[in-house]
């Protein structure tokens, strides 16, 4: 019996540290990485110093407006360094943004969160094709796909938008806004009582 626990010890010896190859994909909100919950334990699985990543990309994302997400990729080297690579925000906060929404649909195909033209949306398109995954798409197979991503948001793509008619829309938007978040509160609170 000593002989084999001897010959374990001698192997948790040689066994190598584990590292980790795959990149860290996570979404952080421009100038607010903390060491909390989500972003904190994901790096300390990682062993990476948190507190110095967070210190790095809040400087790196200072010129941008505070808590707009944008997608990182982290590439863990095995002496504990990173390689942090910040790509612009999601196609869907710049859709939001350009319709003047805070949220898209609950059901898409079926009602119409908001509206914007084909001059936004191709101004989303050279904003999002400096990013690293579509760097190998063409123009139009970018804004094809924004117009896909549009869709599933509830955002309507037209090729002119008259202000006044837009702001009305918007205005009669926000009362269907406000019954789906009461309706969604209703459940919220029909279950707690079920499971209470």
């Amino acid at each position: 019996m000593s002989k084999a626990a001897g010959k374990l010890k001698s192997l948790k010896k040689n066994v190598e540290r584990i590292t980790h190859t795959t990149k860290l994909k996570t979404n952080i909100p421009a100038g607010m990485a903390a060491a909390g919950p989500p972003l904190g334990p994901m790096l300390g699985q990682r062993a990476i110093n948190i507190a110095a990543f967070c210190k790095d990309f809040n400087t790196k994302t200072a010129e941008m407006k505070e808590g707009v997400p944008l997608p990182c990729r982290i590439l863990m080297n095995s002496d504990r360094s990173y390689d942090l690579a910040i790509h612009h925000p999601p196609a869907t906060f710049f859709l939001k943004q350009a319709a003047g929404i805070q949220r898209g649909t609950m059901t898409p195909g079926r009602e119409v969160a908001g509206k914007i033209t084909l001059k936004h949306l191709y101004e989303i398109a050279a904003i999002k094709i400096q990013d690293p995954p579509n760097a190998l798409l063409t123009m139009q197979q970018m804004c094809e796909m924004l117009v896909g991503i549009a869709r599933t948001c509830g955002i309507k793509v037209v090729r002119d938008l008259d202000p006044t008619e837009y702001a009305q829309f918007l205005e009669e938007r926000k009362v269907i806004v406000e019954d789906q978040r009461r309706e969604l509160l209703e459940k919220r609170e029909a279950k707690m009582l079920r499971t209470g």
